[in-house]
């Protein structure tokens, strides 16, 4: 059974850089054909797909958030890693990492965590 559990602070500040991490658990993030998501649901708002790394370290992100946003991992640790870089109150939304067993369009994922709730204020 694969669990995903992210973790990180609940309150960032304006123009600061959100880091959220995934501890995978019940299978590798460097088995081949998985894709480690990163996703987001602002409150009233539907889900928005933010960036992936995949099995061989390549990393793909949502054109809208390119800009800002990182995905890194560390395999001894079996973790994923998101940073959102100068985020605003508009960031505020519950972050969710998901595993997908393949690359498509849109994106269909087998395990979620639980997802964490960040806010962004002053």
């Amino acid at each position: 059974q694969v669990q995903l559990q992210e973790s990180g602070p609940g309150l960032v500040k304006p123009s600061q850089t959100l880091s959220l991490t995934c501890t995978v658990s019940g299978g590798s993030i460097t088995t081949n054909s998985y894709y480690w998501s990163w996703i987001r649901q602002p409150p009233g708002k539907g889900l928005e797909w933010m960036g992936a790394i995949a099995y061989s370290g390549s990393t793909y992100y949502s054109p809208s958030l390119k800009s800002r946003t990182s995905i890194s991992r560390d395999t001894s640790k079996n973790q994923f890693t998101l940073q959102l870089s100068s985020v605003t109150p508009e960031d505020t939304a519950a972050y969710y990492c998901a595993r997908a067993p393949g690359w498509s369009i849109p994106m269909e994922y087998d395990y979620w965590g639980q997802g964490t709730q960040v806010t962004v204020s002053s």
